[in-house]
């Protein structure tokens, strides 16, 4: 699979740039299988789609607020990170800017209810992190951290 696949022009004025209000009134889009015709619905109506036996799966994964801002302690300098997976107990992180941080710096978040100390430095901003906190790490990122938006997405979201 080629991820270009993937790839299409979609007009500026078709992204929405905030989620709706009542979540039941999303769009729902309707593809019959045996002619390819489509149908626009909204997602309330999915029942009248739902035959006895089908199976709906319910995605209610929430999204880590993976981004978060802090301060190089040894010199002040700002630092944005994004959380990108845990390895092996260290964190990977995408650092801006990374040519301000070096292996051992420690930078601090949230007036230093989370620490993470740098461990390796790799290509295009990549590096590895010890984080240093007390507590859980989820619960101290919800209460510092921003959610990662594409670029596409010009408002923050609450």
């Amino acid at each position: 699979m080629n991820t270009d696949d993937f790839d299409f022009y979609l007009p500026e004025e078709l992204i929405a740039q905030t989620p709706i209000e009542n979540r039941s009134d999303s769009r729902l889009l309707v593809v019959n299988r045996e002619t390819g015709e489509l149908e626009h619905h909204i997602f309330k109506d999915i029942i009248n789609y739902l035959n006895p036996g089908d199976v709906l799966v319910i995605n209610n994964t929430k999204v880590v607020p993976a981004r978060i801002y802090g301060v190089k302690e040894s010199t002040g300098a700002n630092i944005e990170f994004l959380i990108l997976k845990e390895i092996d107990g260290k964190y990977e992180c995408l650092v801006k800017p990374a040519r301000r941080v070096h292996v051992g710096d420690v930078i601090n978040f949230g007036d230093g209810i989370l620490r993470a100390r740098c461990e390796e430095c790799f290509e295009d901003g990549i590096m590895h992190f010890t984080f240093i906190y007390e507590g859980i790490l989820y619960e101290i990122l919800d209460k510092i951290g921003s959610m990662p938006l594409p670029p596409y997405i010009t408002h923050k979201l609450q």
